[in-house]
């Protein structure tokens, strides 16, 4: 797979924190911090904290998601939030399926779906969470369960659709415990899910698309997390909250993304010229040496430096 053809999205979410006024100020201490990020950046926060992170936003490079949002465009659904709602206030992203709303909100993996299709109808961009809980990997299933739950959230989502999905795997056993995966368990969850989007869509949807880690990523592990090939960005928690640990891992995340883009361009000492040209009445370019004429129609001669 080709990692240089995605774009890494170092995403905060700030749970349960930060009032308005908190928001703001953590956001202007962000902003600068990230302002040539070489990555896409966003902030998930509370709903009562939109307005306000929008506002602290504006002219900047950082995106402002939701962390929640109902399947209903509206209804008697008291202390819920429709993605309709959420996109009318300017919200760009949103995430659904997230292991706290799995494990306190009761939340399944056909709810998970519903939520996943309402925000996509409404226009919004969707963080998808996935993953195991710690009993689950040590019965061997995180593998089948990780395909499992990302087949039924993405249930009726087109291969157009699909790029406004980012997946993010967040081994549950990882979050906010201090604890954290492997780079290479990190990587190796993160290979299945893309094996199971070309499963559903094909390779070039797979290269395509943009897989998180979410399990307690933070300034210390970021970069080797982002340098495995699987890994395109970080759904990042406690540490969103902390401006310098958070540019951090927006850093790592540039670093990452500048280094395998350099790996994609091949350098040579002299340039290869390439030639294709009717007929056989020609000479090689001046000054190219080492150069070996290769036909292969009648009417098609290619020039290519030996190397």
């Amino acid at each position: 797979m080709n990692k240089a053809v995605r774009k890494a999205v170092i995403a905060g979410n700030w749970k349960m924190n930060k009032t308005p006024a908190e928001a703001t100020e953590l956001l202007n201490a962000i902003t600068p911090l990230v302002k040539d990020a070489g990555c896409d950046v966003v902030a998930c926060v509370p709903y009562v904290d939109i307005a306000a992170a929008l506002e602290a936003t504006k002219g900047t490079n950082v995106k402002i998601g939701a962390e929640n949002c109902h399947w209903a465009k509206s209804g008697a659904f008291t202390g819920e939030i429709s993605a309709e709602m959420l996109k009318a206030c300017g919200v760009e992203y949103v995430i659904t399926g997230h292991s706290e709303r799995r494990t306190y909100f009761g939340d399944t993996d056909v709810t998970v779906q519903q939520r996943t299709r309402a925000a996509l109808d409404a226009g919004l961009t969707v963080i998808v969470c996935v993953g195991e809980y710690l009993e689950q990997r040590e019965q061997g299933i995180t593998d089948e369960l990780v395909a499992m739950q990302t087949k039924i959230a993405l249930g009726g989502v087109t291969e157009e659709e699909l790029g406004r999905i980012i997946i993010a795997y967040e081994p549950v056993w990882a979050i906010g415990t201090g604890k954290t995966a492997t780079a290479e368990q990190a990587n190796e969850v993160c290979a299945v899910i893309r094996a199971t989007i070309k499963s559903l869509y094909g390779e070039a949807a797979a290269e395509g698309i943009t897989i998180q880690y979410g399990g307690s990523m933070n300034a210390g592990n970021a970069a080797e997390l982002l340098a495995q090939p699987d890994v395109d960005g970080g759904l990042i928690g406690g540490a969103s909250l902390k401006p310098a640990d958070f540019a951090a891992i927006v850093e790592a995340a540039t670093r990452a993304d500048s280094e395998t883009r350099k790996g994609q361009i091949p350098h040579y000492e002299k340039p290869v010229v390439l030639m294709i040209m009717d007929g056989f009445g020609f000479a090689a370019p001046e000054g190219q040496r080492d150069c070996r004429r290769e036909q292969a129609e009648p009417r098609q001669a290619v020039w290519t430096e030996t190397r």
